[in-house]
C-alpha cells in the first residue's frame, strides 16, 4: 500500500518510527523531540483521525483557516497543542495569541511587541520561536542572522516574552544540514534550546542534528488538501 493511501494514524506510527531511530542514531532521545504534525489544508475530519491515534501537537500556516477548524477541535481536546508556523501578520496578532499556544514566526520588532501587548491584555503568552532567515532569501520571512541577538533580547529581556528558541526554513535548492547546523550555532550562542527545524522532507536529519521540534505535514496527511 502506498503510503500516502495508509490510515492516518499508521503513517503517524511510521514517522515517530523514524524519528526515535533517528535520535537514538545521534546518541539523543525521540522523547526529546515534539513531532508537530502540519494539518493545513487538511479538513477537522483528518485531524480527529490524527487525534484519535494520540497525536496531540498540531501546526497551521495561517490564522484564518486555523480559526475555522480549531475552536470547536480544542473544545472537543482540551490538551491539544496548537503551533502557528506560518508568518504571521500584525493585524492577525490578537487572534493568534487568543487560539495558538506557540508560535513560530516571530521575525520583526514590530511583531513581538504586538504579541506582548496583546498577550499581556488576554493574559494568555503564547510560547515563541523566533524565525531566523538563514539563506537571506529576500522572499522569505525571518529575521537576518545578523540581527537575531537583537531580537532575542527584546524578546526574552525586554518584552519578557517566553521565548523558546529558534526556527528555520532551508532554501529549496541548499543542502538542509548546512542550515540545520547554522541554525544550532545561533540557538547556542544565544542560550536558547529550542530548535524548530525540520519538515516532511527532512526531518529525520533535522533529528540527527538536535531538532526538538519538527513539523511534518505530507507524511502524515498525504498531499495538501483544498480547505480554504
Amino acid at each position: 500500500m502506498e503510503q500516502n493511501q495508509q490510515p492516518i494514524g499508521a503513517r503517524l506510527a511510521e514517522v515517530r518510527t523514524q524519528i526515535d531511530a533517528a535520535a537514538d542514531n545521534a546518541g539523543l532521545s525521540g522523547d526529546d523531540v515534539s513531532l508537530i504534525a502540519v494539518s493545513k489544508t487538511h479538513p477537522a475530519e483528518k485531524i480527529e483521525q490524527a487525534i484519535a491515534a494520540g497525536q496531540r501537537h498540531f501546526g497551521e500556516n495561517r490564522v484564518q483557516e486555523a480559526q475555522q477548524k480549531w475552536p470547536a477541535l480544542k473544545e472537543a481536546h482540551p490538551d491539544m497543542v496548537l503551533h502557528l508556523i506560518g508568518g504571521l501578520q500584525s493585524n492577525k496578532v490578537k487572534d493568534a495569541v487568543a487560539l495558538f499556544d506557540v508560535i513560530h514566526s516571530v521575525d520583526r520588532p514590530k511583531l513581538a511587541r504586538a504579541i506582548a501587548r496583546h498577550a499581556e491584555a488576554s493574559g494568555r503568552s503564547p510560547r515563541c520561536f523566533i524565525q531566523v532567515n538563514t539563506g537571506e532569501e529576500p522572499q522569505k520571512g525571518g529575521v537576518l542572522p545578523a540581527d537575531v541577538e537583537a531580537l532575542v533580547t527584546l524578546c526574552r529581556d525586554d518584552l519578557a516574552m517566553p521565548l523558546e528558541g529558534l526556527m528555520c526554513i532551508p532554501p529549496a535548492d541548499e543542502a538542509a544540514a548546512l542550515h540545520f547546523a547554522f541554525l544550532r550555532t545561533l540557538a547556542q550562542r544565544n542560550g536558547l534550546k529550542g530548535l524548530s527545524m525540520g519538515m516532511s522532507g527532512d526531518y529525520e536529519l533535522a533529528v540527527e542534528m538536535g531538532a526538538t521540534h519538527v513539523r511534518v505535514g505530507t507524511a502524515i496527511f498525504g498531499p495538501r488538501g483544498t480547505l480554504t
